[in-house]
């Protein structure tokens, strides 16, 4: 066994590379770059010559495309940033325009040479400035495009990331008040490890939201979102959706003073992270010094995924809940009314696209239940899962009720079941011990898989609904060119592709006494 799933383990680690390392070839080489500012106004229309040039750079470094270096930020690691020799140098840069060729100054040809000997490509965008005064801006920039390698290498290199005391890196923070410690929450009356130094103040804390215990100190960097500005996939998909929920709360400002007051707050304040200049506008929340502000708000959705996962899980266990039985009563009364009944269900739900069906429950629900077919219109939280639950529950059931029967049929005229008669044993018994066991083996297989898609969500039936899910993330995507959230989803897909695969087999071992993964039993 250990074997097994040692070779496995392996195996699926090296096809989620492969997969990553393809689609990623994919959208950063084959596909025209530019596509990435379809709908960026600053790229099309704002700004102009080497500041748009410039722009172009900043966004392929920030999404992955290339390495990008400016000469400010190096020349900021060579001199002090707010000495005037820094301030001169870069002021240079800005506003040659005379001349196609970087300005030759001592660090500009310092920072050329340096980068040509790393096999980067040294750009000089020139000013450009009129009567009325500058125009756009000069650049001095150094620009290398990432090989697949170099990006996958990069990728999962970074793919884990660990909140520590040493996190953030601000000179005016004493190494003596840099801490991770246990403390007295009184947000949720409760025991939190928080931080002073690391990015989140709280990294172990408890509140009344699912899943109730939340940590912050590891993190999974899947990639920039384009369409949420920056944010990162991993993020975009724990974020809670729904409406800000107003609480009656204490402000961080008066969380040690005497019987502090209670007001009005719809922010999550386990959520602050730090920020090493705090504008004044904070001040009334969380108090002046005070470096963790920038909470979320709090809302009364589940996340993306939890979206998704509620609709998904509950409809498998409708459709396993509905179908088996079904299936079975139509093999027991094969060729029979109950039979033709199911087989009719059968062919109009295999036949007929899915679109059209969604959209008949959705009618059917709206006016026969007056249930909302849009997530926005839900008056009632819980009555916006019904149709999409409805939706993906009867298709499933129909599947499963053809497969059973289909199954069990094989089964009754297998050599073991005519054998097992002439022994004088019982219908009954031929079925129970014999038949459903066998037949359920097919199906046993396909469980994991069932529950674990449930996760990333049915893109028809959560765009049809408008679920706030996972499912339509992957089409908005590539409909935008949102790579960084084509390479996330495509990686978790394949993660749990792979994982249902194992639990399938694990299962089937489990409940099939012939399979074994041992030498000894073959």
């Amino acid at each position: 066994m250990k074997k097994y799933l040692l070779k496995r383990i392996l195996f699926s680690i090296f096809s989620l590379v492969v997969v990553t390392g393809t689609v990623m070839l994919l959208v950063y080489t084959l596909l025209n770059r530019e596509l990435l500012f379809m709908g960026d106004d600053n790229y099309t229309t704002k700004l102009k010559e080497s500041d748009k040039q410039n722009y172009a750079y900043s966004q392929y470094y920030e999404y992955g495309y290339v390495d990008y270096v400016t000469f400010p930020s190096w020349l900021q690691q060579q001199i002090d940033p707010s000495s005037q020799e820094y301030v001169d140098a870069v002021k240079t840069v800005q506003e040659q325009n005379v001349s196609d060729e970087y300005p030759r100054t001592e660090y500009a040809i310092t920072f050329a040479n340096t980068y040509k000997a790393k096999g980067y490509q040294v750009m000089w965008l020139k000013a450009r400035s009129n009567r009325r005064g500058l125009i756009c801006s000069g650049y001095f920039i150094a620009v290398k495009d990432r090989n697949v390698f170099e990006r996958l290498g990069t990728y999962f290199g970074n793919f884990f990331s660990f909140d520590t005391m040493w996190s953030v890196k601000d000179p005016n923070l004493a190494d003596s008040d840099r801490y991770v410690r246990w403390e007295w929450d009184p947000y949720s009356n409760m025991p939190a490890l928080v931080g002073n130094g690391t990015f989140h103040r709280y990294l172990i804390y408890f509140d009344n939201q699912f899943p109730f215990v939340h940590q912050n100190i590891i993190s999974l960097n899947m990639g920039k979102s384009k369409q949420s500005e920056g944010q990162d996939t991993s993020e975009l998909l724990t974020m809670r959706t729904g409406d800000a929920v107003m609480e009656q709360t204490v402000l961080p400002k008066d969380l040690y003073t005497e019987n502090p007051p209670l007001e009005e707050s719809n922010l999550d304040f386990h959520t602050v992270t730090y920020s090493a200049n705090v504008s004044s506008y904070y001040y009334d929340i969380y108090g002046e010094g005070n470096h963790y502000v920038n909470a979320t708000l709090k809302k009364n959705g589940f996340t993306r995924i939890g979206n998704s996962f509620v609709i998904g899980i509950i409809a498998t266990i409708g459709a396993y809940i509905l179908g088996l039985p079904i299936g079975l009563w139509m093999a027991r009364k094969k060729d029979k009314l109950p039979d033709k009944i199911g087989n009719l269900y059968i062919i109009f739900i295999m036949a007929v696209p899915s679109l059209a069906y969604i959209y008949m429950f959705a009618a059917i629900g709206m006016s026969a239940f007056n249930l909302p077919i849009k997530w926005a219109l839900a008056t009632i939280p819980a009555t916006a899962f019904i149709l999409p639950i409805i939706s993906l529950m009867l298709p499933s059931a129909g599947g499963l009720m053809r497969w059973i029967r289909r199954y069990i049929i094989d089964q009754e005229n297998a050599d073991y079941v005519k054998f097992a008669r002439s022994q004088g044993l019982t219908e009954r018994e031929i079925f129970s011990k014999h038949i459903f066991r066998n037949a359920m083996i097919f199906i046993v297989h396909s469980i994991p898989a069932d529950i674990l898609v449930s996760l990333v969500g049915a893109i028809v039936t959560e765009r049809v609904y408008g679920v706030p899910g996972v499912g339509g993330l992957l089409t908005d995507a590539i409909d935008t060119h949102d790579n960084g959230v084509i390479i996330a989803a495509t990686v978790f897909y394949t993660f749990l592709s792979i994982l249902a695969l194992l639990l399938g087999d694990l299962l089937l071992a489990k409940y099939d006494p012939r399979v074994s993964f041992t030498n000894e039993r073959g």
